[in-house]
């Protein structure tokens, strides 16, 4: 269709050349883009401007959650609010994205999960953190066995993707439907690999509540060796973690 007297896909040509100029690009693309405009255009979105575009939007999604834990602190409903009216007023991919996250954040799981699962249907349905994000929602609806899907599609494409947090949900799964022996793995992996609080903390309480006191009081151990080195803040971090943990091993966390 002629706009101008201009064929539309030598506009989205002109369009995409304008955007590997100002991206730095290689100047081959703009040799692409204007000896074959149709097929170098959706050539160049696929290659460059999609993964760009999706690569920015992160960021500035990053961003804009940082600069919005102190705003929240004082008006919790804001962000909810904020995502539903962008989202209401331009329905595009990275709004439907902020919404969901936002009615996750908000608690209201149901919707959440309702609007990540249109996400996944979107034109970021392989974005891998959309799906980590969605396994959550999943999993917080009481939906054990899509979010397991989810995370094992996760680390099928990449496992290196957020690889402890992915390990220790699918070992909560697991420990939560009752495969012992595949949660066991899962903990032993993360604990192995990481080493961190939150991994020797949750095999601990996986450990304790399974009967294995000898590998649950080994890592509390540990992990009270650690807390003597903690300063104020990382105590106000793991105390949930280390109640919970000290609630399934009945000891007093009182000390240290």
């Amino acid at each position: 269709m002629p706009i101008f007297g201009i064929g539309l896909h030598i506009i989205v040509a002109i369009f995409f050349a304008i955007h590997a100029i100002r991206s730095g690009r290689e100047l081959y693309w703009l040799l692409i883009l204007f000896m074959f405009p149709l097929l170098g255009s959706v050539v160049y979105f696929f290659a460059i401007f999609l993964p760009d575009f999706k690569s920015t939007y992160k960021v500035q999604k990053g961003l804009y959650k940082a600069a919005n834990v102190a705003v929240n602190a004082i008006d919790p409903g804001r962000e909810l609010r904020e995502a539903k009216a962008a989202f209401d007023f331009t329905p595009t991919a990275q709004n439907q994205w902020r919404y969901a996250d936002a009615l996750l954040a908000a608690n209201k799981v149901a919707e959440a999960v309702e609007q990540f699962e249109l996400c996944l249907k979107g034109p970021f349905a392989n974005d891998l953190e959309i799906q980590f994000a969605a396994a959550n929602a999943q999993l917080r609806f009481n939906q054990p066995d899509k979010a397991m899907q989810l995370l094992l599609a996760i680390r099928n494409v990449n496992p290196n993707f957020r690889t402890e947090a992915v390990t220790l949900l699918l070992a909560n799964i697991h420990a939560g439907q009752g495969n012992t022996q595949e949660a066991k793995q899962e903990f032993e992996q993360a604990v192995a690999r990481f080493g961190s609080v939150e991994a020797r903390a949750e095999y601990a309480i996986f450990s304790a509540n399974n009967g294995d006191m000898n590998t649950a009081q080994h890592l509390y151990a540990e992990l009270a060796q650690l807390k003597k080195h903690w300063n104020s803040n990382s105590r106000s971090l793991y105390s949930p973690l280390m109640y919970r943990l000290e609630q399934a091993l009945q000891v007093d966390g009182k000390a240290g």
